[in-house]
């Protein structure tokens, strides 16, 4: 007759429970203190072993992955241990979900006998029960083996459910903790490849050309970055203000610190104050507490662009921070200390704005004492040749096209042109002409709009549609419409479709119908 028997409760003495569930207790305690998961397979193992007076213990995980079990720690055995989850008696306890003792394995239909062969190990009989977790899912398979004396007793089967109830919850714990430790080791390392990318594309580097207005910018950059002193960068709109001011936190020794940037232009005047400066909770009627940019650019750097368009009272109290190196919030009782680089922008004629009451003088001092005046573009036109293949290049690269070659005849367009938006507009005419030349060159032709004006970077050609026929002036301005639809979605068939609330099927018939060709290619190849 074959040993085998599914273990059943039988009457135990008190004293033999009180000294098995003191054990328990003890060995919880140490294996909710460790944390190393090999080291926690190995405690269990080892304690299993001895408080049933076994030869070995093995823990079997289950992969549902793969469908297989696995041990990692069989006690007296260092190699890793894998096999069909459906076999053995393991795979019997894993199925049945219940503890099984077998007195005598090679009697037993169910014994595996390639582990033995596999281990060297001669397995006689065995205590095995199924590792649950609090939720009551199966997670693998606990055995003891080789009872030194006599066979294994219900007592042995209920200590050993009980610690492998305890192991499970000790395992999983680990296994979850391992995870997030692993994980947080990944975000650390992207983030520190993220933060280089990021300091070497905002330094002096990123501020391309080869004129020596933009020369001295650079030098002027680099000397200032390592200290603190307050920066005043001037410039039109579209110059590169506030690549500028970036390149000079991360050439610094904040670099690895906030930079917080704040459009003053684009803060309600209502807003001004708990905006930079934080603002209590209940100061008025659903106010929460909110801590303001200022106090989020400690020990690193603050940028206002735009600080021309403050109001004269944040501008009183922005002069207090400079001067005392703290914020006061609207509501608060007491001064927050802070440690801010400044760094502020405009485009506007300061010491003008100071003459019509508008600016205050000893803030313009403070913050004037390394001034950055930035060229706009028409004044540095030896660079334009440049920027533009930069543009080109990058903008390829985001279409997924080869970048467009500039024809000698339109590099003279576009160094006659006056660029009243600079930079940032130079970057938009690349991008349109990215999507809207069909060749590989662009030439002196494509850019004809810009001897008109290129007003409202619209080509003639719109402009005429107001005395043609009504439906082709229709169709110019839905032709136009969709260009720059494609141009703020950079070519992407499906948002653009979703932005301009059509079926993608139709917009490609559309474009078809305009003469427009899909820009970037592998994009939606799922449509006919």
């Amino acid at each position: 007759m074959i040993a085998l028997r599914f273990m059943k409760a039988e009457v135990k003495s008190p004293h033999s429970i009180l000294e098995k569930y003191t054990a328990l207790l003890e060995i919880s305690s140490r294996l909710n203190s460790e944390r190393n998961f090999d080291q926690l397979l190995k405690l269990i193992a080892d304690e299993a072993t001895k408080h049933v007076d076994a030869d070995r213990a093995t823990i079997f995980i289950l992969d549902k992955d793969k469908g297989e079990l696995w041990a990692k720690i069989a006690l007296g055995v260092s190699d890793t241990i894998r096999f069909d989850a459906r076999l053995g008696i393991a795979g019997a306890v894993l199925i049945a979900g219940k503890a099984l003792v077998v007195e005598d394995v090679y009697r037993s239909p169910l014994f595996y006998p390639s582990i033995d062969s596999l281990t060297g190990y001669h397995t006689r009989n065995v205590l095995s029960v199924p590792l649950r977790t609090p939720k009551q899912e199966i997670i693998g398979v606990f055995q003891v083996l080789n009872k030194r004396e006599g066979k294994f007793t219900t007592d042995d089967e209920h200590f050993v459910t009980a610690l492998a109830n305890q192991a499970s919850i000790a395992l999983e714990n680990t296994q979850t903790l391992t995870q997030l430790e692993s994980r947080q080791q990944e975000l650390i390392e992207e983030n520190q490849i993220l933060r280089k990318e990021v300091e070497e594309r905002f330094t002096t580097k990123s501020i391309l050309g080869t004129s020596s207005k933009i020369n001295d910018i650079r030098a002027l950059i680099e000397r200032t970055a390592e200290t603190n002193v307050s920066v005043l960068v001037t410039g039109e709109n579209g110059t590169g203000k506030e690549l500028s001011a970036r390149a000079i936190h991360y050439m610094s020794g904040r670099r690895s610190r906030p930079f917080v940037a704040v459009n003053c232009a684009a803060i309600p005047d209502t807003l001004v104050e708990s905006e930079l400066f934080g603002i209590e909770k209940g100061v008025a009627t659903g106010v929460e507490r909110r801590v303001g940019r200022i106090e989020s650019a400690n020990s690193g750097t603050l940028f206002l662009d735009e600080i021309g368009d403050l109001s004269i009272t944040a501008q009183a109290k922005l002069l207090r921070v400079l001067q005392e190196r703290e914020v006061e919030w609207v509501g608060g009782r007491k001064p927050v200390p802070v440690d801010v680089r400044l760094i502020a922008a405009t485009n506007k004629d300061l010491t003008a704005e100071i003459r019509a009451g508008r600016f205050r003088e000893d803030l313009y001092f403070r913050l004037n004492v390394v001034p950055i005046s930035v060229p706009p573009l028409r004044e540095r036109i030896e660079d334009i040749p440049l920027l533009a293949d930069h543009f080109m290049a990058i903008l390829a690269r985001e279409y997924g096209q080869l970048p467009k070659t500039f024809e000698p005849d339109a590099v003279i367009s576009l160094q006659r042109y006056k660029w009243p938006g600079n930079v940032r507009e130079l970057r938009n005419l690349v991008e349109r002409l990215m999507i809207m030349v069909p060749g590989d060159r662009v030439s002196s032709r494509d850019l004809s709009f810009l001897e008109h004006g290129y007003e409202h970077h619209s080509p003639p050609a719109s402009r005429a549609a107001a005395m043609a026929p009504l439906h082709h002036a229709r169709d110019e301005f839905e032709k136009q419409y969709i260009l720059r639809a494609l141009a703020n979605q950079h070519g992407n068939m499906s948002r653009t479709a979703e932005v301009l609330g059509v079926e993608r099927s139709n917009l490609y018939k559309k474009m078809r119908a305009f003469g427009i060709m899909p820009t970037r290619r592998g994009d939606d190849e799922d449509v006919a």
